[in-house]
């Protein structure tokens, strides 16, 4: 059973928001703020340049195959399977963490107001809530989390506007210590990465927004720049009110410049929208969490049963259950540990995306067709993967042991349970392309078909039909006209009840009413039978070109139409639909270029045009 697409435009930015805007800026900046000064501007200003750079691939693979999973799936197809299901264990542990982190600081807030229960059980029930108000329909989750970002939105803004009369500018002096460098500055923004590791939130819902060609490329970009300014604003005022010694060591940096400028009021005031950003973080990062365990059995790389969807609430129980136990464990260990793990994970998932588009425009895959296009390529992913690269020879030594660790486990979980997949990805293509063998299937092909069809909402109509059942033939050629009519005939005659013969006769008649030939090089013979309800289309490419006539010599692109006189109407309709396609820009290029029959037919069926009933 598929998920439905019921996540709007407002509501994804939302949960890209949510997903960023939590320990982020309630947690880490005091810490941060302890290794390099007022220089911390800066490393989160790095961190959020560097994420936004590496969000174009990844937005460009979600408009190309927004499926369940996101991140996974794009790099599964890319990649291969077993980088395919390493990454996406990785993002579910990553997300999961985040999630667990988020989780405890809201509980270590709700037991500092009500110290009834420990804090992890505590964070034991929170998880459980989140939980059920997913399983209960990823649409009521996505308003929940919408309604909160509305309220917590206007409650930073209104920190941000009133403490500026309170700003002293003195505390920016030095602006760098004077024992610190820009290393020290890329270590912070290695240490603060996760602040905006809310973009694999919205990768993995890609598969239920509804849309996706415009709502995930403003969704992402929208929610990036915001949290940007957001951050940017929040530590230039915190750092301006809190002296630099309390600062260092506060874990409640925004409510503890409340308190100073606005007193009692404003500490809690800040503390609901501390609460609220705790809250939004966890809802999103369990909703999102959990479609990685159900993208992973729907390739069968774990048991199916994960990724059964609930037909009366149309979520993944399973899924969302497993990853509620997983944080629960979670909550147990080192959070501090565990956030730099995530940080890690999320910036080897920002390489592997990068990574996936370059080998997937490599590999020439025809039906890759992403409605947002990353600019300046493949410039601007390898400055990406560059970039990537730097901040993780920052990142804590123990934090890199753990990721290799889970890296060393989701390969060993592929190996033992999943390594039989037949799936075929864009990799293959590329290794063909250089070697010149046949390695891969039409697998990934089709697969993107569908993927097309489901995320432009295409109802298939009588042309899709007829090109699906079309004899097709892909010729070498040079042909002279006589020899490809020829050729036409025998493969229609296995098609229809016409003696080949007659069907030469109607063809070479035809053409010598009047050339068939549109353009220099599409031609669309067509014929009309004594016999009723009768119709059939077949497509050819000739390589090296059929000569039609004096004039015509390189024909390449032949659709040939059969009719009976009471299907005028279809044949009509088919010739419109034909002429919508080959006035693409993109048609004879791809059309040359295609590599099997399959790819030729797929031309049709997936370039964009009018569609009938």
């Amino acid at each position: 059973m598929r998920l439905k697409r019921n996540i709007s435009g407002i509501d994804l930015f939302c949960i890209g928001i949510g997903s960023m805007i939590s320990a982020g800026i309630f947690i880490l900046p005091g810490v941060a703020f302890g290794m390099v000064g007022p220089s911390v501007i800066l490393s989160y200003g790095i961190a959020g340049i560097s994420v936004l750079i590496g969000a174009l691939s990844m937005i460009e693979l979600s408009t190309a195959m927004p499926k369940a999973g996101g991140n996974y799936y794009f790099i599964s197809r890319s990649l291969g399977p077993l980088i395919g299901t390493t990454t996406g264990f990785l993002i579910w542990f990553a997300i999961s963490l985040k999630c667990a982190f988020a989780i405890f600081g809201l509980a270590f807030l709700i037991n500092h107001f009500f110290p009834v229960i420990s804090i992890y059980l505590c964070s034991v029930l929170l998880t459980l809530f989140f939980v059920v108000i997913n399983i209960f329909g990823t649409e009521k989750a996505a308003k929940l989390e919408m309604i909160m970002i509305f309220i917590l939105l206007p409650l930073i803004a209104l920190f941000v506007i009133s403490g500026f009369h309170s700003v002293k500018i003195m505390h920016f002096t030095p602006f760098i210590p004077h024992n610190k460098n820009f290393n020290d500055i890329v270590a912070a923004a290695a240490f603060v990465f996760v602040s905006f590791g809310g973009l694999a939130n919205v990768s993995g819902i890609s598969g239920e927004i509804e849309d996706p060609k415009k709502n995930i490329p403003l969704a992402l970009i929208s929610s990036i720049v915001v949290a940007g300014i957001l951050y940017t604003l929040v530590l230039f005022i915190t750092i301006g009110i809190m002296p630099a010694r309390k600062l260092t060591t506060s874990l409640a940096p925004i409510q503890d410049t409340a308190f100073i400028s606005f007193g009692s009021m404003g500490f809690y005031i800040l503390t609901t929208a501390a609460i609220l950003a705790f809250l939004t973080t966890a809802n999103a990062g369990i909703m999102t969490a959990s479609r990685y365990p159900l993208a992973l059995s729907r390739d069968e790389f774990v048991p199916l049963m994960l990724g059964k969807v609930n037909k009366k609430f149309n979520t993944p129980i399973i899924s969302l259950v497993l990853t509620g136990i997983f944080i629960a464990i979670a909550l147990l260990l080192d959070l501090h540990t565990l956030a730099e793990v995530a940080s890690t994970v999320l910036i080897i998932m920002y390489i592997l995306i990068n990574l996936a588009v370059i080998v997937l425009r490599i590999g020439k895959i025809q039906n890759y067709r992403p409605t947002f296009i990353t600019p300046l390529y493949p410039w601007t992913q390898i400055a990406s993967i560059i970039i990537f690269f730097f901040l993780l020879c920052y990142m804590d030594a123990n934090a890199v042991i753990i990721s290799v660790f889970l890296v060393i486990f989701g390969m060993a979980f592929y190996f033992i349970f999943a390594k039989k997949t037949t799936a075929k990805y864009a990799l293959l293509h590329l290794i063909e392309d250089l070697t010149n063998k046949k390695l891969t299937s039409i697998h990934l092909e089709k697969e993107l078909k569908e993927i097309i069809h489901e995320r432009d909402n295409v109802i298939k109509d009588d042309f899709d039909r007829l090109i699906e059942k079309a004899p097709t033939l892909d010729l070498e050629g040079p042909l002279n006209l006589k020899d490809f009519l020829n050729i036409i005939s025998e493969e229609l005659q296995k098609h229809i009840d016409i003696d080949k013969e007659e069907l030469l006769r109607l063809f070479i008649a035809r053409e010598k009413d009047s050339s068939t030939v549109l353009l220099p090089s599409i031609a669309i013979p067509h014929i009309v039978v004594e016999e009723d309800d009768r119709f059939i289309l077949l497509l050819a490419r000739c390589k090296k070109g059929i000569k039609f006539s004096k004039e015509h010599q390189n024909v390449k692109t032949v659709v040939a139409l059969l009719g009976s006189k009471n299907k005028r109407n279809l044949h009509l309709r088919t010739l419109a639909a034909i002429a919508q396609i080959m006035q693409d820009k993109n048609f004879d290029n791809d059309w040359n270029n295609a590599t099997s029959i399959h790819n030729l037919k797929d031309i049709f069926l997936l370039t964009e045009r009018r569609r009938t009933s």
